[in-house]
């Protein structure tokens, strides 16, 4: 595992993370697929057309579905979707935290019941460090509390001292898998997991804190969680100067083609979100000129495609009339064209935002940008 830094345009860089499973440039975004799957009926064969860099699924619903023993007498995650490029694996921490009913935290790990069938669960650091070892992914999140950004100061600091002691586990754990015999994937890399709220302070000690364990990479989570667009990027300014240089910086589930924009001006690398693939399920696109609803009734007779901008298998191919029409008839093609477009111009918009850092076009390439996307077309 390496990580080189090519380029900079203030806190903005572009960079090479080497992996085990090939190189990933960034700042990049990856593909959610929660359960091993892009939901829209995308295959991996459609992700690699489309530019998809990282692949992330959830250790949470695999581990209930279809098991992790599973995927592992099957070869691991990536022989399992047949993906031969890196992916990286939730911990299941977010999850715990946002779909069980009933919970019990403790310091040993959270009793929890399962959003499927109610049935009693365990999660621990070391549980999901062997879950995530078992799937065999390139890079495994540790097992972190996402408490609401709505807890108290007080909550908020012993959740967060628990998490550390939580991260130190998750490591240990790791190490000594990666050194077992039967572990598929033993150079599976750790990233440790920032949490606070919306506390400066918090954020920016446990920050120093975390970085002391010189991890491979570092998260930013529990943001996009309730806070305004302005607080999520005064935590990411305020932690930013305290995570490693020489390591990515991921900031977890987030989100806009704007959010992007301005996380990657404050310095960070990784990204994920449901947002394109969950809005072109409902018909919502993301264009060079705004959002657009392929829905609504002026495209009834509309012969351009999504976006004349767009060279994506989709809008070289089909219409916005023939698209709105499946829509309506509901034909699962509908669906999956649009996400195959919203995934495509993702992948394309972090390609162009490498570009500009790279050419030194980033300030005014992000101004532009900024003030296209943040509209409706």
């Amino acid at each position: 595992m390496s990580f080189t830094i090519h380029n900079t345009c203030g806190t903005a860089r572009t960079g090479t993370f080497k992996t085990v499973h090939g190189d990933i440039q960034t700042p990049v975004f990856m593909n959610v697929g929660t359960s091993a799957a892009i939901k829209g009926g995308i295959s991996t064969g459609d992700l690699k057309h489309i530019g998809c860099q990282v692949e992330l699924s959830n250790t949470y619903h695999l581990h209930v579905r279809p098991g992790e023993d599973v995927v592992y007498k099957l070869g691991g995650i990536h022989k399992f979707f047949n993906w031969d490029k890196p992916v990286l694996t939730d911990s299941g921490g977010f999850q715990v935290f946002s779909l069980a009913q009933l919970r019990n935290i403790t310091e040993e790990g959270v009793t929890f019941q399962s959003h499927m069938d109610g049935a009693k669960i365990f999660m621990s650091p070391e549980v999901s460090m062997q879950i995530q070892s078992k799937l065999a992914s390139t890079i495994a999140m540790a097992f972190d509390e996402c408490p609401s950004s709505l807890s108290d100061r007080r909550y908020i600091k012993n959740s967060v001292d628990r998490t550390t002691r939580w991260l130190y586990r998750c490591k240990a754990e790791m190490d000594r898998l990666n050194s077992l015999p039967e572990t598929i994937n033993k150079n599976q890399l750790l990233f440790g997991i920032n949490q606070g709220g919306v506390f400066e302070d918090i954020r920016i000690s446990h920050m120093q804190e975390i970085a002391q364990l010189d991890l491979p990479g570092y998260a930013i989570g529990g943001l996009a969680v309730g806070e305004t667009a302005d607080e999520m990027y005064r935590i990411i300014e305020a932690c930013e100067p305290h995570m490693p240089k020489n390591k990515p910086r991921y900031l977890m589930g987030v989100g806009t083609p704007v959010n992007i924009l301005e996380a990657v001006d404050r310095g960070i690398d990784f990204f994920d979100c449901v947002m394109p693939s969950r809005n072109a399920r409902h018909g919502n696109l993301f264009t060079s000129e705004g959002l657009l609803n392929i829905n609504n009734f002026k495209y009834q007779l509309d012969n351009r495609p999504i976006d004349e901008k767009c060279d994506c298998p989709v809008c070289q191919t089909y219409t916005r009339a023939y698209i709105r029409h499946l829509f309506k008839a509901r034909e699962l093609l509908g669906m999956r064209l649009c996400v195959i477009h919203n995934l495509y111009f993702y992948n394309k918009l972090m390609e162009k935002i490498r570009a500009a850092i790279s050419d030194g076009s980033w300030k005014t390439f992000k101004e532009e940008q900024v003030y296209m996307l943040g509209k409706r077309a």
